[in-house]
């Protein structure tokens, strides 16, 4: 598995006992590190752009988003998240605990 030097900055916003609100900013190249989501959750981009999914196989996977254009994921879901723009790129996550 390919690792990623340069990891994105995670702002949490809210933490209860139903949700975890994080926003994630990340510069050009920049990644989140290889994780396993433990809940479902909504993504909410806050710009428009591509971010590339890396696998634990090491297979990627282009994502093409757009500025507040939500969607959700279920639980178990396992990558890397890296910031494949030559911009900055931000986005909120909310996990349903």
């Amino acid at each position: 598995m390919q690792t990623y030097e340069k990891l994105a900055t995670s702002i949490p916003q809210i933490r209860n006992s139903k949700i975890n609100v994080t926003q994630w900013q990340f510069k050009p190249g920049e990644s989140t590190g290889f994780h396993v989501h433990e809940y479902d959750y909504i993504v909410v981009p806050l710009v428009s752009g591509e971010l590339t999914a890396i696998h634990s196989d090491d297979s990627t996977t282009i994502q093409l988003l757009e500025a507040g254009k939500s969607y959700f994921r279920q639980k178990g879901v396992e990558h890397n998240i890296l910031n494949s723009n030559s911009f900055d790129f931000s986005f909120v996550e909310i996990e349903l605990l």
